[in-house]
């Protein structure tokens, strides 16, 4: 099949891990990479490699639509509503990897297959795709009321985009828990660990359910969705068995990257990018067979 060409929009750390996640993927070919800054080091990494780079922001980007089929926005939050406008206004599609949460919230294990055709889908955030899939399972088989999570990262692996993008970072997890993970009602919480050597990024979901006596099919849920979410992000794990206490679930994860371009303590940061590919894959995919049934 003929790989979509990728345009990366924004050559900080996130969209540079991106690039080598997409240089592996069987769906997907690496091919602009978009920023503002010349001497940055996503754009002098991309050129060595020989893909086309952009720096004069969206406005090259959309001078060229001949070089992208789908776009990768790895921006802020702000940037990404005029991003959005412009390539959905040239027939692309948009993977939005900010808090902008203008399309429909995708967590892949959740909910990729309702949106994968949406021209513009929104990944939440590192903290929404390492708890979610815990919420969602869980109220699979019992209703959850409340669900809590907490997101602890190292401090080196939050750029100026995440410290940028902090308040939309808390509103729109607890908007994601709710819609995605189905929760009545969600908040979120993120805390930067300055400690040195860095910390992993540890998750912590505190669950409260309707009923009683469900253990057994909650943590069956819970082993069944970490193993889903392992499929693409293979150092996403349990640090301890869930904590039943009443009908309050405490369930508590760490996420270690893949070391593409980051260190590996930085999963926050390769569970957003790893996430991100397996939807452009599956929307590529999905165009094939379009392609293929016409």
């Amino acid at each position: 099949m003929v790989k979509l060409k990728v345009a990366i929009l924004g050559s900080g750390n996130i969209g540079t891990d991106l690039m080598y996640k997409i240089e592996r993927s069987d769906y997907l070919s690496m091919s602009v990479m978009v920023g503002i800054d010349p001497a940055s080091e996503g754009i002098q990494r991309a050129k060595a490699r020989g893909y086309h780079t952009i720096t004069n922001g969206i406005e090259g980007l959309v001078a060229s639509p001949e070089l992208f089929d789908i776009v990768f926005d790895a921006t802020t939050a702000k940037a990404h509503s005029m991003h959005s406008e412009k390539v959905l206004a040239l027939g692309k599609k948009i993977v939005d990897l900010t808090p902008a949460a203008i399309g429909p919230f995708v967590v892949p294990c959740a909910n990729l297959e309702k949106f994968v055709m949406a021209d513009n889908v929104n990944m939440v955030t590192c903290g929404g795709q390492a708890t979610i899939p815990i919420v969602y399972a869980i109220n699979q088989v019992a209703d959850v009321e409340y669900a809590e999570i907490v997101a602890t990262v190292a401090s080196k692996s939050a750029g100026p985009g995440t410290r940028a993008n902090i308040d939309e970072f808390t509103r729109t997890t607890a908007r994601a828990i709710e819609d995605v993970g189905g929760a009545k009602k969600g908040k979120a919480i993120i805390i930067l660990n300055p400690a040195d050597p860095p910390i992993m990024m540890r998750d912590t979901v505190h669950v409260l359910v309707n009923e009683r006596n469900r253990e057994q099919a909650i943590l069956k849920a819970i082993e069944d969705i970490v193993q889903a979410v392992q499929q693409y992000v293979p150092g996403y794990r349990l640090t301890s068995a869930p904590i039943f206490n009443g009908q309050q679930v405490s369930i508590f994860l760490e996420v270690e990257g893949a070391g593409d371009f980051f260190p590996t303590y930085s999963g926050n940061l390769d569970i957003m990018t790893a996430a991100a590919v397996q939807v452009g894959n599956e929307i590529a995919k999905q165009q094939h067979e379009t392609v293929k049934s016409n």
